[in-house]
This record gives structure tokens, C-alpha cells and sequence, in this order.
């Protein structure tokens, strides 16, 4: 018998890391282009705990939502909710303990952060749910997974958490709401654009993987909205990608390493058309599962480009 310890680390994907990764480098990205270079240790901590947290919280509330459309779907259809191992209250309560503690990471930062936070995890939970209103919820997905670069740069601009409350507050004159808002710059919300066309390249790799399964059962997803198109899309997210991020930070960075970064991006690109061309399943699925790469590229580009 399976021990219950055992069961929630399956409910929240724990061997599977790729899912946190992706969420991990565009915020790491952000903090680093946000500080101009490393954020200390604190924020760094904050974020990459933070994302692990945050990313088990959405597969707990995911697989509740799914629970009844997994059970059609091959590669879905023994996860613990879907099988009954794990009841639907003890998944959202394991969810709601794990954006709890989230939360708790969130107030050692500062008073902006703390606001976006509910943002992000409104987002979070709206996800699930858009894959059976909207013929591209990657797209709403991509707004979700992207919201880590705001965050990061309100929590290198929105000063000490404390002092936001005393009368030395920087946004005394401004007002509280107006602070906010600025305290993430347009640049963030820029990279947070850009961002988002890599998550529609890698979640429709994913939803590749399924379309068959998902079209028995009426579930929306973008492979099935793009039809044919798909590989020809996904290629472009890709570059649209590179191509946001490199046009807003190359005036930051330096062009001779961001340049080597886009060499090795682009080849990834390349690699993954390849991978996705004959739209199998297991092409698809290595594909998706090796997108954390190129986070990783570009997040190691961006580190170097601005030191």
C-alpha cells in the first residue's frame, strides 16, 4: 500500500521537475535584470522556494478540476485525484497548505510583492478551469506561469516590507494603489509578454501529446485550435520569444554573450521542430519536457550579459 507521504509528492509532481523549472527561470531572469545584476541572497531564496511551493499548489487544484476529464486521457489517468487514491478535499487542502506557506515567503518581502501575490494566485486558480471556455488557455496559462517577472521586480523596487508602512513610505506622496503599479516598470511587463509565447510553445508541445484524447472528450486546448498549423506555430512562439527579450535587453547586456546565448536558443529551437515535425506523442512529450533548457539558456545569458 501506498503511504500517504508517497502519494502527495506524485500529487505534486515532485519527480517530475521540468513543471517548477519553467516557472523558475523567468522569474530568476526578472530578478536579476530587476537588481542589475545579482539580487542577494533572500530574494533568490524567496523565489526559487516560492516557485516550487506555488507550482505543487497549481498541480493540486489542476488535478481537482481535471479529475473527471483524466480519466479519458491515457498519460493523466492514474494520478492520484483521477484514481481516487488522493479524496478532492485532501488534494485542495494539501494545495491550500502549500500557497499558505507561499504566502508566508511573500511577507518577508515587501508590501508591492505581498499585492501582486494575490494576483498571481487568482491566476492560478482560473487556469484550470479556462481549458473548457477558451480555444487557447495556454494563453491564460501564459499569463499565469509569466507572473513570476512582475513579482520579481516589485520585490527589488518595493523596498522593505516594514518601512511601507511608516510614514517614511515611498509611496507616501503617491498614493497606495498608484505605488503598486509602479512599482513594476514597463520593462517587466515587456519580458512578461515575451515570456508568454514561450509558454504557448511549450504547452502546446504538451497539448500535442493528448490532442487525440482530448478532442473525444470536448476538452479546448491550442493543438487543436492551431490544427495543421501547430508545428509552424510553436516554431514562431519560440522566436517571438527570443525576439521580445533580446530587443528589450540589449541595450543592458553585453551583445557578445547575449549573441553566443541566441546561437545556442536557436539551435534548441531548431532541435525542437525537429522533435515535434511528425507531431508523435513521444516526440512531443521529450520536447516539452526539455523546454527548461532553454529557460536555463537564457537565464544563464541574461547572469552573464549583465556582469
Amino acid at each position: 500500500m501506498v503511504s500517504r507521504p508517497s502519494l502527495y509528492l506524485d500529487l505534486i509532481r515532485w519527480n517530475r521537475p521540468a513543471g517548477w523549472l519553467l516557472l523558475l527561470w523567468p522569474s530568476l531572469s526578472a530578478l536579476w535584470v530587476a537588481a542589475g545584476g545579482f539580487p542577494g541572497w533572500h530574494l533568490l531564496a524567496v523565489f526559487i522556494a516560492g516557485t516550487v511551493l506555488m507550482r505543487s499548489a497549481g498541480c493540486c487544484v489542476n488535478d481537482v478540476a481535471d479529475r473527471e476529464f483524466d480519466k479519458h486521457v491515457k498519460r493523466t489517468a492514474q494520478r492520484p485525484v483521477t484514481s481516487g487514491r488522493v479524496g478532492v478535499k485532501e488534494a485542495l487542502w494539501v494545495g491550500a497548505a502549500l500557497a499558505f506557506a507561499a504566502f508566508l515567503l511573500v511577507l518577508t518581502t515587501n508590501l508591492a510583492t505581498i499585492v501582486w501575490s494575490f494576483l498571481g494566485l487568482l491566476l492560478a486558480l482560473v487556469y484550470p478551469y479556462a481549458k473548457r471556455h477558451v480555444s487557447m488557455p495556454q494563453a491564460v496559462l501564459g499569463v499565469a506561469f509569466s507572473f513570476g517577472i512582475p513579482m520579481a521586480f516589485a520585490a527589488v523596487s518595493g523596498g522593505p516590507a516594514l518601512e511601507l508602512f511608516g510614514a517614511t513610505a515611498p509611496w507616501a506622496e503617491t498614493g497606495f494603489w498608484r505605488g503598486v503599479w509602479h512599482s513594476v516598470p514597463p520593462l517587466a511587463w515587456v519580458l512578461m509578454a515575451g515570456n508568454l509565447f514561450w509558454v504557448l510553445a511549450y504547452d502546446t508541445e504538451y497539448a500535442m501529446v493528448d490532442r487525440d484524447d482530448d478532442l473525444k472528450i470536448g476538452m479546448k486546448t491550442s493543438a487543436i485550435t492551431l490544427g495543421d498549423a501547430d508545428v509552424a506555430a510553436v516554431t514562431a512562439f519560440y522566436l517571438v520569444f527570443l525576439a521580445v527579450w533580446t530587443a528589450v535587453l540589449w541595450g543592458r547586456v553585453n551583445p557578445l554573450v547575449w549573441g553566443l546565448m541566441l546561437l545556442i536558443a536557436l539551435a534548441q529551437v531548431g532541435w525542437h521542430f525537429r522533435l515535434i515535425k511528425d507531431r508523435s506523442r513521444d516526440g512531443c512529450f521529450k520536447a516539452f519536457r526539455l523546454n527548461h533548457w532553454l529557460g536555463f539558456t537564457v537565464f544563464v545569458g541574461v547572469v552573464l550579459g549583465l556582469g
